[in-house]
């Protein structure tokens, strides 16, 4: 329950709070944890092919996978869908999820996907630093500078609840060694003086404003700033890409067919779409993420993926590891 309450979801507040959804037998429902903004056009197009209807029913990832496994065999839910692998790997070890064909799966990366076709990751981020231009950041290339002295006071970071913090932190320990993530958390926090972010637009913003010199976010934060205030003194630093480093973190957003949805073939053939070159790119695009399958390219303002030295951790260990993950940051007492 403790580790329900980090996340910010409790059991009772998920029955509570969601309704049951009804669907026709022509209708697919998922569990959205990602933006209807986000998902909405692969959606109308895919209605638009097949003839088949979406239902989303979106609330927080964590939440919605906790409905899933109370509901059990009287789900409603077709699909679940995920901004975090680690999500998506729970809720395979809880046998939530149906296998998925190969042949749909084997189009993406295989670290980007379960290794037993639970779920598929179907766009990434990273995880990058952002810089306020006005200042001397030079010294600032791995993300473990953020634990540097010079930076006292200067960093802005989310809360230790946070999703995408949470699996950054279990990259970086698989990658460097839980050892060097610990004194990193130790420095993390005495450099943020204890303050924090409830959102990653809350940090850019404050990297923008000067109250802050340098920010740990995802990427595509950095470009909706700039989408509304173009002017904005920052950059982005692209952490830990010299040889010998760990690489940038990444994580997935993707889908997992329920174990116990009546309409299989229909909610196969919605991945189908999902892994197709139109769907990831109608995915990935609207948010500036990274398409999961090799050859399609994120939007052109991002950098290139082959451009980027990205950690070899694989998604699934993101799930894995997270009590691990978050043990370590209830023993350092990150905020």
């Amino acid at each position: 329950m403790k580790i329900l309450k980090k996340l910010g979801v409790t059991l009772l507040g998920v029955l509570m709070a969601m309704p049951v959804v009804q669907a026709a037998d022509d209708e697919l429902i998922i569990y959205s944890g990602r933006s209807d903004k986000f998902v909405k056009p692969v959606i109308k197009e895919f209605t638009k092919e097949t003839g088949i209807k979406v239902i989303l029913h979106s609330a927080k990832s964590t939440a919605l996978l906790n409905k899933l496994k109370i509901e059990g065999e009287r789900t409603s839910a077709d699909l679940y869908l995920s901004n975090d692998a680690g999500n998506l790997q729970l809720g395979s070890e809880m046998g939530l999820f149906q296998s998925l064909p190969a042949g749909v799966t084997d189009v993406i990366e295989p670290k980007l996907r379960a290794s037993d076709n639970s779920w598929v990751g179907l766009s990434a981020r990273a995880r990058v630093l952002v810089a306020n231009t006005a200042v001397d950041t030079s010294f600032v290339k791995s993300v473990f500078d953020l634990a540097d002295p010079r930076l006292k006071d200067r960093i802005a970071v989310t809360h230790s609840g946070n999703g995408s913090f949470i699996a950054g932190v279990t990259v970086y320990m698989l990658a460097a060694g839980e050892e060097k993530t610990r004194a990193w958390l130790q420095g993390v926090k005495e450099n943020a003086a204890g303050q924090n972010f409830n959102k990653h637009s809350k940090v850019v913003s404050a990297v923008a404003s000067g109250k802050k010199s340098v920010g740990l976010v995802n990427h595509y934060y950095i470009y909706r700033h700039l989408d509304k205030k173009p002017d904005a003194p920052i950059k982005i630093i692209v952490p830990d890409q010299g040889e010998g480093e760990m690489g940038v973190a990444w994580n997935v957003a993707g889908v997992a067919v329920s174990k116990y949805t009546k309409k299989s073939e229909a909610a196969i053939k919605f991945v189908e779409y999902l892994v197709s070159e139109k769907g990831q790119k109608l995915f990935a695009e609207v948010n500036r993420e990274y398409p999961a399958r090799k050859g399609v390219a994120a939007a052109s303002e991002v950098p290139a993926s082959d451009s980027i030295k990205a950690s070899q951790v694989e998604m699934a260990a993101l799930g894995k590891q997270r009590n691990h993950t978050i043990d370590l940051l209830e023993a350092v007492g990150m905020p």
